[in-house]
């Protein structure tokens, strides 16, 4: 069983990989792809490997052409306690003094991975396996710059770096009976200085953004949606269909407006990175046009272009 509230009927396995922390799936009749953590008895805790998987779905979703929404989610409940997560960020049990340790059977992979790399002859500078790693602030960049729209289903515990990457997220569906929003950064001597906190601000305002990391309030999905944290908070048992729904509504949309929406929104808030990437697509649309084709085709045909049929638009 993949997650109590997973209906197999609707997905189908993503068969290029085998991963040992999370399921990835595609849906059966739309562009829509769910992953998910798949440690529940640790109320979906990511681990470096976790992490490097995590990373290779989103990155996989990303270059499908036909794929419009992911959905990131956390299988349950555990077996332990009956209890709902979707994240509560990185597993403090495997946190070294220069970031998160690989272990076990993590560490030989890594290994290899990091001496398949290094082929070349070159030494590498460290081995994988033998430094902290931090690299889930890699993941939140993809999720701000991936050209999908990236909903955050949330089934029960978002915690602290489980809380950023649901900030991170493009829209956020919540549990009402189980979903439940608490920033223990501060607990752990830990904190998401970057988009975990500043984006939340811009998402609730500046004195509440400090109120959750400061006080370390719990909040339920009603509280959460009301102060802008949350779209919307629905019933347990509709949560997975309701995001399908979402990701059918989204994948009906057009593909470059909504591209060029997302990266809009980001444009405001992110600086040269955002301008960088919305004029990348830009660039993009501009290379569709018959006046880019001419300037092309002028090269290289190794003449001068006419642009004369061309309007200066206003």
């Amino acid at each position: 069983m993949v997650s109590e509230c997973f209906d197999d009927t609707q997905w189908e396995p993503v068969a290029e990989f085998d991963f040992r922390d999370l399921t990835y799936h595609r849906a059966v009749d739309s562009g829509t792809v769910r992953i998910a953590f798949d440690r529940p008895d640790v109320r979906n805790a990511f681990r470096p490997g976790t992490v490097d998987e995590l990373y290779d779905a989103l990155d996989h979703a990303k270059r499908q052409t036909d794929v419009g929404c992911i959905l990131l989610t956390g299988n349950g409940p555990s077996s332990k306690d009956g209890g709902w997560a979707f994240c509560s960020g990185g597993d403090q049990t495997v946190r070294g003094d220069d970031g998160y340790q690989y272990n076990g059977d993590e560490a030989s992979e890594a290994r290899r991975s990091s001496e398949t790399e290094n082929s070349n002859g070159q030494r590498p500078r460290a081995r994988a396996s033998e430094q902290g790693r931090l690299h889930i602030l890699e993941v939140q960049r993809l999720i701000r710059h991936i050209p999908k729209i990236v909903v955050c289903v949330v089934p029960g515990w978002a915690v602290g770096g489980g809380h950023s990457l649901h900030v991170v997220c493009d829209l956020t569906l919540a549990s009402e009976e189980h979903a439940k929003f608490l920033q223990t950064d501060p607990d752990v001597a830990s904190y998401d200085a970057g988009f975990g906190s500043a984006y939340l601000a811009k998402q609730i305002g500046q004195k509440k953004a400090r109120e959750v990391f400061f006080l370390g309030k719990t909040y339920s999905a009603e509280e959460a949606a009301e102060m802008g944290m949350v779209n919307e908070a629905v019933p347990h048992d509709e949560l997975e269909e309701t995001a399908l729904e979402w990701g059918e509504r989204i994948n009906a949309k057009s593909p470059t407006a909504m591209r060029m929406l997302k990266y809009g929104f980001n444009m405001a808030d992110d600086g040269l990175v955002g301008q960088q990437v919305f004029a990348g697509e830009a660039t993009r649309l501009g290379y569709m046009t018959d006046e880019a084709k001419e300037g092309r085709d002028a090269f290289v045909e190794g003449r001068e272009p006419d642009f004369d049929e061309y309007p200066w638009h206003y």
